[in-house]
């Protein structure tokens, strides 16, 4: 059965090709009953004949049916016409996070969101007894209400193993497709658990495993194991470790670094052991876990802020407590001594080819933000103190004179008329308001951006979040005054 726009599955109306979709290729439709927009799932034909294919196709079907979560693609109904088997389910307007890794690293705020959304979502499913076994970037849509959980069709109740990928070595292509055929492990190899290669088992840690291998590729913009071949892949995800994330991010927080590494253990017992727990601790870090001076959960990964915990502590001891700081502070204050000082040194050194156009020191002291000019455009740098090279900013080509956020999040710059703001950890620049000719900017605790728009110009503030500009500035023109900086 060819399919094609106009073509009906019982009351759908096929409208045009989305793309495919794990089993099937995957159409925008008309639901006539019910005036909706749908998507239509339609099982390939070179698997319709195919008794596992089928089998797997169904699985699908019931496995979503049984799922209901805001962050997993809805099914709505299921069919067969023709001979042709398919699955109606939630149309979803969006990109998929394969499609938007492809522009850079997410975010801060979009990787938390998203990561979970996504932990929550397989949450639900692990708890009924569903591993997905095939997450990664193109199963999950982005749309507008946040992610989507998409394509559950090699999911199983449970596992039974189907012998290891490094006997059918062999059979592989040259690129990382699918693995279907007989006799080889389900899925895509590089988003694979190192247990899932070698045949074994799959439980709730393998799904937990490439949940890691997905938050780690939206912080960095980069794969965790890269390789030439499938063998050479299949060896860096068995053996090798990926590079920390704080060596690609500086400014990722910490504690995500942490949580990422223990999902990509690769012996399952030192995982984190239920996505339940990983969910917990990712909101921990969303709710302020990661902020300076925060406490860093406990070396076993407990959670829970300290701020949630309880203590009721009888007035005696409260006395004692007290009595025993002042002392302290007394014995301190008595036996204080002049410090001593040091000086500190810091070499700053333009990267290679490049010379410095303007500097930026951060607000808490600990990073350099500078413009930098090589083989005739500029370009944004970043460079943490503690550390020996900078971190070029991307999306900041032509950029000048830039300045911080008071929480060191942001950067703020000036470029082809605009001026504009960009997260330190990544992602596109947004366009605040119009600049033609910028002369430098601050930025205030109240989101309040004041700067000079051109040369010939008083000061001007804007929100940090953008919208209309007003001067904060009156140039005086009977003493000649021109500008404002």
């Amino acid at each position: 059965m060819t399919v094609t726009s106009g073509t009906r599955f019982g009351p759908y109306e096929i409208l045009s090709p989305i793309g495919a979709g794990g089993m099937g290729e995957v159409y925008r439709a008309n639901d006539t009953r019910l005036d909706r927009i749908v998507a239509i799932k339609v099982l390939s034909p070179h698997l319709s004949g195919d008794l596992e294919g089928r089998e797997r196709f169904v699985r699908e079907a019931r496995t979503i049916s049984s799922l209901n979560h805001p962050h997993i693609c809805t099914l709505f109904d299921v069919g067969n016409q023709d001979g042709v088997d398919f699955l109606v389910m939630e149309y979803l307007e969006g990109e998929t996070l394969d499609k938007r890794l492809a522009k850079g690293p997410l975010p801060r705020d979009q990787v938390m969101r998203y990561a979970i959304e996504i932990s929550d979502a397989l949450d639900k499913a692990h708890r009924q007894g569903i591993i997905h076994r095939d997450l990664k970037p193109a199963n999950i849509m982005l749309t507008k209400l946040g992610a989507k959980l998409l394509d559950f069709g090699l999911a199983k109740l449970r596992q039974t193993g189907s012998g290891p990928l490094l006997a059918n070595l062999s059979t592989l292509p040259t690129e990382a497709h699918d693995l279907t055929s007989k006799g080889t492990v389900l899925g895509t190899f590089r988003y694979m658990a190192p247990e899932q290669l070698e045949g074994k088992e799959a439980d709730a840690r393998t799904d937990i495993f490439a949940f890691g291998l997905v938050v780690y590729e939206m912080v960095t913009g980069r794969k965790a194991f890269e390789a030439k071949s499938p063998a050479s892949l299949i060896a860096e995800i068995l053996s090798a470790e990926p590079p920390p994330i704080s060596n690609l991010q500086p400014y990722a927080p910490a504690t995500l670094d942490r949580v990422v590494s223990k999902c990509l253990a690769k012996d399952p017992d030192l995982r984190w052991q239920s996505m339940h727990d990983l969910t917990s601790e990712l909101q921990w870090i969303a709710e302020g876990g990661s902020k300076v001076g925060a406490a860093a959960p406990g070396p076993m990964g407990a959670a829970a802020p300290y701020r949630t915990r309880e203590r009721f502590l009888s007035f005696p001891t409260v006395l004692f407590f007290i009595s025993t700081l002042v002392l302290a502070l007394v014995v301190a204050y008595l036996l204080r001594r002049t410090p001593v000082v040091h000086p500190i040194r810091l070499a700053l050194l333009p990267p290679e080819k490049a010379t410095f156009e303007s500097f930026a020191a951060s607000p808490d002291g600990r990073s350099v933000a500078f413009a930098a000019h090589s083989e005739g455009k500029n370009l944004l740098w970043v460079r943490s103190l503690d550390s020996a090279s900078p971190q070029p900013l991307l999306g900041t080509e032509s950029a000048y004179y830039p300045f911080w956020s008071p929480d060191n999040r942001f950067i703020g710059f000036f470029v082809q008329g605009k001026l504009k703001k960009i997260e330190v950890s990544g992602g596109p620049a947004q366009a605040l308001c119009d600049a033609p000719d910028g002369r430098g900017g601050a930025w205030n605790r109240e989101g309040v951006i004041i700067f000079v728009p051109n040369p010939n110009s008083p000061v001007y503030r804007v929100s940090d979040s953008g919208g209309e500009t007003t001067p904060v500035t009156t140039l005086d023109k009977t003493h000649q005054v021109d500008t404002h900086r």
